[in-house]
């Protein structure tokens, strides 16, 4: 197995080539952060579900991909903005609104991760991680 520079990207890339080729699900190598980021797809329905698999050697996590009832993928697009060689910081009143409120920021702030939209009315700035809509 390859080395990873970029988990996350390296996870957030495969929803979107799973999505995109019309696969059912994926899975990817387990981390809290992807566990968290499942999370957020799930609560903000971008994805059907997510489950630990650790009957492996290493554990992984298998996400289930949302299709709309036409056959397309729910996920239309997503951005990693902050990167390993560039991280982007924002305050609260700075968090980025993607398409005007039709998608959702990622956010890693002092509580955990959040939705742009929790942050913001938490009052808390943090890491932009991505953009999904």
């Amino acid at each position: 197995m390859a080395v990873i520079s970029d988990p996350i990207s390296d996870f957030l890339i495969r929803l979107k080539n799973a999505s995109r080729a019309g696969n059912e699900s994926f899975t990817a190598p387990y981390s809290k952060m992807k566990g968290e980021i499942a999370r957020i797809l799930k609560d903000e329905g971008y994805i059907w579900n997510y489950e630990l698999k650790t009957d492996g050697k290493f554990p992984e996590i298998e996400v289930k991909v949302k299709y709309s009832d036409s056959g397309k993928a729910v996920l239309t697009d997503l951005k990693r903005v902050s990167k390993p060689g560039l991280r982007r910081y924002v305050g609260a009143g700075e968090i980025p609104r993607v398409l005007n409120g039709l998608g959702i920021s990622i956010v890693s702030t002092s509580k955990g991760l959040k939705t742009g939209a929790h942050a913001r009315k938490e009052k808390l700035g943090g890491e932009v991680l991505a953009f999904v809509w």
